[in-house]
């Protein structure tokens, strides 16, 4: 048969030990209160600064998205005032090929009225 030996803890009678097993008892340790508080306000600060940097960032793409918006409403200015001198242009050259105006005059200035 098998020979195993076994041995009593004198501190507890119904715990029983083998041969090449570990004797140890380990405590279940806990964070004091001062501990607790410590990881508490650590984990505030820091969703507190990520809260923070979301927030900053959020601005700073107002920020890009108004200069945007200037940048596109001068481009409309300045696309109706091409719009106007096209207008001007052309009529000025359909002016000049048309028949009626070619049927007018020159103006030459014949004097001046004084009293």
């Amino acid at each position: 048969m098998h020979n195993q030996t076994t041995y009593i803890s004198r501190r507890a009678t119904n715990t029983t030990f083998v041969r090449n097993r570990n004797t140890v008892r380990h405590t279940k340790r806990s964070l004091g209160s001062i501990s607790q508080i410590v990881i508490v306000s650590m984990l505030t600060l820091v969703f507190g600064l990520i809260y923070v940097a979301e927030g900053t960032k959020a601005t700073s793409f107002d920020y890009e998205i108004s200069s945007v918006e200037s940048e596109i409403t001068e481009m409309n200015t300045k696309k109706d005032d091409l719009a106007v001198e096209k207008a001007r242009l052309t009529s000025v050259a359909s002016a000049k090929t048309s028949t009626v105006a070619a049927a007018m005059e020159d103006t030459t200035v014949t004097g001046y009225v004084t009293e």
